[in-house]
């Protein structure tokens, strides 16, 4: 599996759908959004919550992809990587991901599943944590190739 993070939530334009008319192109960052959804064969979604909802900026993005043919079907996990709580925001992000026509996987882990929060830089999760992250990888990339060779 090859894991391809992407850096430009906060080069997105505020969603305005009168930038995104058919026939006309979509903004610089809204387009590499969308060519590097496009080239995926899913997405991992790892997200905090704030105020019991989906942080403002994920849901920005996901906005710009409402309309995108690519996104529709696409397979997604859902990481809750918070130490504690989150849930509020997973169950957002599965409803909102269901009405866009994406694919939550089964493997996704809504409630949290760290012991601790993770500063940027830290050691490794635990051994039980990235035991388990690893399994629902392995379990995410799974879905994947069964969905590919039935099609």
């Amino acid at each position: 599996m090859e894991i391809v993070l992407y850096a430009g939530l906060s080069e997105l334009p505020h969603f305005n759908p009168d930038l995104d008319r058919e026939g006309q192109a979509a903004p610089e960052a809204v387009a590499k959004l969308r060519s590097q959804v496009s080239a995926s064969d899913g997405l991992i979604i790892c997200s905090p919550e704030y105020a019991h909802g989906v942080p403002g900026s994920l849901k920005n993005a996901l906005d710009w992809l409402v309309s995108w043919p690519d996104f529709a079907g696409k397979p997604v996990l859902l990481l809750n990587a918070s130490g504690a709580g989150g849930e509020w925001a997973q169950r957002s992000l599965v409803e909102t991901l269901t009405i866009m026509s994406a694919r939550v996987s089964d493997a996704s882990l809504l409630a949290p599943f760290l012991r601790k929060k993770l500063d940027p830089g830290a050691a490794q999760p635990d051994a039980e944590s990235a035991r388990l992250l690893r399994e629902r990888l392995e379990a995410f990339a799974a879905g994947i190739r069964s969905s590919r060779q039935a099609r």
